[in-house]
């Protein structure tokens, strides 16, 4: 990976990190929040006698955990621009992001029914046939995963159609595939240290890793992520017309992100940890 590209990536984690402490006590509360959604939506169904019921409740607390996902996205945009939200803006959030909310959801659910169902189903019919389909629908969803997990960032930050965010998730995944990779790591390994992490005091460890990160954390990232990545398309805007030859322009982060490290600051890591002694 080129210098350059290296330099943005970098940021990106460090931002985060220090936006991620800065507000520590609004992603906790945001993922206490998204932690009794998910509770309510495990316990509450097995409670209803009544089949068809408990599959509805079942649905609908899931459906409302995507919703829930989409205001916290809505809201940690603030977090990334230098601000902060508060509770009325969180529920100001909710009224406009429920719909997104509901698309996440329903695309979660297929996806999760191709992974889960499909795949399986395509590997037992034991032939060639069926492993080349079980790899076709292997491939969607992995490509799907590396696109949508811009969904709540895309919404936050570039449209409320619907469509137009679905068409934006594919656009950013195939102009930085690379970047889009990157994301997605990101996304798995923060949870998987945030339980590393967690069981240095195995009492709280399952606590720990819940509140912080947290899918807070990770919306955080991602919207971070994006919001600097649009930086680069704002730069080429700038640019004149590109030549007719094909190659791609190099995009020079270091003069792009001049305002954003003034904005950020640095920090060592005795006063990221004691802010108080300096």
């Amino acid at each position: 990976m080129k210098q350059y590209h290296k330099t943005m990536l970098g940021f990106v984690i460090k931002k985060t990190l220090y936006d991620l402490w800065d507000n520590m006590f609004r992603i906790v509360l945001l993922n206490l929040g998204c932690i009794a959604s998910l509770v309510a939506a495990a316990l509450l169904p097995a409670r209803i006698p009544i089949p068809a019921l408990s599959i509805a409740a079942l649905a609908a607390g899931i459906l409302w955990g995507c919703v829930y996902l989409a205001a916290a996205a809505l809201s940690l945009r603030a977090l990334s621009d230098y601000g902060i939200f508060g509770f009325t803006d969180f529920l100001a959030n909710l009224k406009t992001a429920w719909p997104a909310g509901l698309v996440l959801g329903l695309i979660g659910c297929a996806l999760f029914i191709m992974a889960r169902i499909i795949i399986p189903f395509y590997i037992g019919m034991q032939s060639l046939f069926g492993l080349l389909l079980a790899a076709v629908v292997f491939w969607t969803v992995v490509l799907a995963l590396l696109s949508f997990q811009f969904f709540c960032a895309i919404r936050a930050r570039l449209d409320s159609n619907i469509f137009k965010i679905v068409k934006k998730c594919f656009i950013i995944f195939f102009d930085n595939p690379g970047f889009a990779l990157f994301s997605l790591l990101n996304v798995m390994i923060i949870p998987g240290l945030s339980i590393g992490f967690a069981f240095i005091l195995p009492v709280l460890s399952v606590l720990l890793a819940c509140i912080l990160p947290g899918p807070a954390g990770i919306l955080l990232f991602l919207d971070e992520a994006l919001r600097l990545r649009l930086l680069k398309y704002d730069w080429l805007e700038a640019q004149p017309p590109a030549d007719t030859s094909g190659k791609r322009r190099k995009i020079p982060w270091d003069a792009i992100l001049i305002e954003e490290r003034e904005k950020t600051g640095s920090r060592s890591l005795k006063s990221f940890i004691f802010p108080w002694k300096d």
